[in-house]
């Protein structure tokens, strides 16, 4: 069910360094509607990721993750989910009465952003071999629950949004 209070929901899917917060703020302020980052929500509530991980695992962070997305959803606006989030089913199956974009980069463009970026699944001997992997492994989700994809590889982040709230606007 959209929220028909606010016809600009918009949820951003993607890889990690995919442009995800940089792309959100910008199609926030054009649409006028608050950003929600939902890593940054889960973060402020429980504390820092890498920690819910090592003393609670992948699938408590996960439940955490979903609970952050429905409540975002329920309020609106623009929400940038973590780049996994769509490893879980419950959290796939919240974004589907909504428009979500895909936010994809290609490996070269995402060398330079990941680079001592403090990412702690990249802390390997190749980050970008890393990321890859994890991105590959994620595809098909990202697709699965995508409207429409945006390429951020090789283009201003501010286009790319641009591009966005025409699409949004088109959606109504």
């Amino acid at each position: 069910m959209t929220n028909s209070t606010d016809p600009l929901t918009l949820v951003l899917v993607g890889p990690m360094a995919a442009g995800k917060t940089s792309v959100g703020r910008r199609v926030a302020r054009r649409l006028g509607v608050p950003f929600i980052d939902t890593d940054k929500r889960i973060v402020a509530a429980h504390g820092q990721i890498p920690v819910i991980f090592a003393e609670h695992g992948e699938g408590h962070f996960r439940e955490l993750e979903r609970l952050a997305v429905a409540d975002a959803l329920a309020e609106g606006g623009v929400i940038s989910l973590g780049g996994g989030a769509v490893t879980d089913a419950g959290t796939r199956a919240l974004l589907g009465a909504h428009p979500v974009v895909f936010l994809t980069v290609s490996p070269e463009a995402v060398a330079d952003r990941i680079r001592g970026a403090g990412r702690p699944l990249l802390e390997s001997e190749d980050p970008l071999e890393r990321w890859t992997s994890i991105f590959e492994a994620r595809r098909d989700w990202y697709e699965e629950v995508a409207t429409a994809t945006f390429d951020t590889s090789r283009r201003p982040m501010q286009k790319i949004a641009d591009e966005i709230v025409t699409w949004r606007r088109e959606q109504r």
